[in-house]
């Protein structure tokens, strides 16, 4: 029955005598039984409450990070940054109204520097709208298209007439090219199997 008094139950759990001990207050005075200045030093930014140094910061001495060269690439100088907006917010425009970089920046809904305009497929388009984009995602075409919209992608815009039809004759002229190659090389084989 003794045993059974000094059995370990919930309301008599504690910690072993020694694993706890009162947390060290620093900067709290004589009263905090540690001393005057209680770990923090005399003065100071790191003796202040809530004063703090920066990691890395080796008191205006030119940090290690900065004294080292930088190695490797980095694409961040090469990244093509887009201006984002959403399908939602093209209903601050009216009805068949087109809607291109200029409109954007005019109505403040989007700013700064940019390659190009993408929107994105957040929300719902409830009236048709003329669509001036660089870029535009699957789900933002399929609404926009379905409130009876049109999207134009600048990019393929770009080309003048007579470019195109440069480009249209080259084409041909490669297709030429490219059917004349096969021949070549038919004549090429039989010439070997006679051989």
């Amino acid at each position: 029955m003794e045993g059974a008094n000094h059995m370990m139950q919930l309301h008599n759990l504690r910690p072993r005598p020694g694993a706890r001990h009162r947390v060290k207050r620093l900067g709290c005075g004589e009263s905090s039984g540690h001393g005057k200045t209680s770990g923090k030093g005399h003065k100071g930014q790191k003796a202040r409450s809530g004063g703090s140094i920066r990691l890395g910061f080796e008191g205006g001495q030119m940090p290690l990070i900065r004294r080292l060269p930088k190695r490797g690439f980095n694409n961040a100088a090469f990244r093509k940054h887009y201006a984002v907006i959403n399908v939602s917010d093209l209903n601050a425009f009216e009805a068949g109204t087109v809607v291109n970089e200029q409109l954007l920046r005019e109505s403040n809904l989007i700013r700064g520097d940019f390659v190009g305009v993408k929107v994105l497929g957040d929300g719902e388009v409830k009236h048709e709208l003329k669509v001036q984009v660089d870029k535009i995602s699957t789900s933002a075409r399929e609404k926009i298209e379905k409130a009876g919209g049109t999207i134009t992608l600048r990019g393929a815009r770009r080309i003048g007439k007579s470019e195109a039809d440069n480009a249209s004759s080259g084409a041909e002229s490669d297709a030429a090219v490219a059917k004349a190659r096969p021949r070549a090389k038919k004549t090429k084989s039989r010439k070997k199997k006679s051989e």
